[in-house]
């Protein structure tokens, strides 16, 4: 496998991935670095199984979980209007960073699949299809995964009387 191909292929995807994240371009360079030294020194236990993209942002997403352990912080930038998903239309409301820490940090209480598949889908830009191959299910599973992950959220915020 050529690893300067798939840094030259893939390398802005994982930015903007991270970027997405963390809304701070100098961590998100950082966090991209990272991200390539860790999969080029993981890269021979790459199966292919999974799409490398979501391979990458996977370790892109626990780097920059990593980060925030280490330095005991959360994102403060976090921002789902970014997501070019017509059915979030709740997204429109998380300008205020109190707000957008707070599902943020729903997010990181959230059961699995949800929490996986949603920041698959909305920070990894996957289609379902590439969400149901990494999870060995069905494009449908993964749609009515992230639909109920979505769900979830809005819930969160009507009850918290935020949206």
């Amino acid at each position: 496998m050529d690893f300067a191909k798939i840094y030259e292929d893939y390398n802005k995807d994982v930015y903007r991935f991270t970027l997405s994240l963390c809304s701070d371009s100098d961590l998100a360079i950082d966090i991209c670095h990272e991200t390539f030294a860790k999969a080029l020194d993981k890269i021979d236990k790459f199966d292919g199984s999974v799409d490398i993209r979501a391979w990458l942002f996977t370790i892109a997403r626990n780097c920059l979980y990593d980060y925030y352990r280490k330095h005991k912080r959360m994102s403060d930038g976090f921002d789902l209007s970014r997501v070019a998903d017509d059915k979030i239309s709740f997204v429109e409301n998380l300008a205020d960073k109190d707000l957008a820490l707070r599902v943020h940090i729903f997010l990181h209480s959230m059961k699995e699949p949800y929490k996986e598949v949603f920041n698959l889908r909305v920070f990894g830009e996957l289609d379902y299809k590439s969400i149901g191959k990494i999870f060995g299910k069905t494009n449908t599973r993964a749609r009515v995964t992230f639909y109920r992950a979505k769900n979830m959220i809005i819930d969160y915020l009507e009850k918290n009387n935020e949206i």
